[in-house]
């Protein structure tokens, strides 16, 4: 096994180069399906906990973070498991269990009920998450793993998007129950294509045998970079239609959509580039982008500065993911790519979680300027830490 670096990344044996693959296109479908279903639940949650279940907000915020706990927790088990039983038991069983939830949901009428579904939807969320990274990483061409995040997070990033809008369409025309169900519909869609690509993980070979641990502590420099990522962008996400309205955006989603634009095309027309540049430095580069942003948004106190602020914060979000999971899979040997999976993903509940209360204590005690500075400053200090990696690794 090598060490985290800005090396191509471990095969096992000669492979094709093309990435836009039936079993690719049918994997990234799938996420596509699973993420929107949880978008439909992103909208229809709150409003169904403090209306028919007869909760308040703080039961509607209690049941729509319960998830994550599960989530976190699980995350590294999913990434063991999917390393010894497979990818596709994973992938088909997350999916399915969702589906599950999501219709029980319907027919639940208390909170502790609501919050033991959500917490099964965690469960779920770490097994098809974790293992849908690892079969990725098994079918994408060694030297365009970069490309292959950038297409494939289209479907995390489209699906929370469009699955909203979905969700407030089948609640306003036929009801909570067709919006959980139509979420469950969606999930039964992902488990068919996931389950249609058949099993990806490599064979095992000696060297595999044995137990197999819960993290690789090879991956963790590189997942710590790109944890100040997601810190950050917690931040930006959390605030930037309240600071929209208090800099005086017209249309105080409008920052967010700016952002979420920038992300996408970006992932779409500069795909290639992640595997053109050395993955640590651009990560490094990325984190950089994404100081600006913030540090953008703190002293810029004008539509222009916020709007201009949201550009920044999605190129760099744009860039920062590929390049960090790209050096993370390159750390590892085939057949450890589910536990690497399941601790860059832990990064995400951790950064988005954790940094987004972190950086809300300090935006309540200072001000929401003062949060986003801090964020940019742990953003800056992620892109030195990632640019040493680079540095120790070049020299090694």
């Amino acid at each position: 096994m090598t060490t985290t670096s800005d090396s191509t990344p471990l095969t096992t044996g000669p492979r094709s180069d093309r990435l836009l693959t039936g079993t690719f296109v049918r994997l990234t479908v799938g996420e596509l399906a699973y993420f929107s279903a949880a978008g439909v639940a992103i909208y229809a949650l709150p409003p169904y906990v403090a209306g028919p279940v007869g909760s308040d907000t703080a039961g509607a915020g209690l049941a729509f973070g319960a998830f994550a706990v599960t989530a976190l927790i699980l995350r590294p088990v999913a990434g063991r498991l999917s390393d010894r039983v497979g990818r596709r038991p994973l992938l088909v069983g997350g999916a399915l269990l969702a589906a599950a939830m999501m219709l029980l949901t319907a027919l639940a009428d208390t909170l502790p009920l609501v919050v033991a579904l959500r917490l099964g939807v965690g469960v779920a969320e770490a097994a098809f998450f974790v293992a849908a990274f690892a079969a990725l990483a098994d079918v994408a061409p060694p030297d365009r793993m970069g490309e292959a995040f950038s297409y494939s997070s289209l479907g995390l990033y489209l699906g929370l998007t469009l699955g909203p809008p979905l969700g407030e369409v089948l609640v306003r025309s036929f009801g909570f129950t067709a919006a959980w169900t139509g979420a469950a519909v969606l999930l039964l869609v992902a488990s068919a294509l996931v389950h249609s690509i058949g099993e990806t993980r490599p064979p095992r070979t000696p060297e595999d045998e044995g137990p197999t641990p819960l993290m690789l502590w090879t991956t963790v420099p590189p997942a710590l970079g790109f944890l100040t990522s997601v810190v950050a962008m917690g931040g930006f996400l959390a605030f930037a239609s309240l600071h929209a309205q208090r800099v005086g955006v017209a249309r105080t989603s409008l920052p967010l959509a700016v952002y979420g634009v920038v992300v996408v095309v970006c992932r779409v027309v500069f795909a290639k580039v992640p595997d053109r540049l050395p993955p640590l430095r651009l990560g490094a580069t990325a984190l950089v982008a994404i100081a600006a942003g913030m540090t953008t948004a703190a002293v810029w106190a004008t539509p222009t500065g916020f709007l201009l602020a949201a550009v920044l914060m999605g190129l760099g979000v744009s860039f920062s993911t590929p390049a960090f999971f790209t050096a993370i899979f390159a750390a590892v040997r085939p057949s450890e790519r589910g536990v690497a999976s399941g601790t860059a993903s832990a990064c995400i509940d951790i950064g988005l979680g954790g940094g987004s209360i972190a950086l809300g204590l300090m935006a309540q005690s200072h001000g929401i300027p003062w949060g986003f500075g801090v964020a940019a400053g742990v953003a800056l200090a992620g892109s030195v830490w990632t640019l040493a990696l680079s540095r120790r690794a070049t020299t090694n």
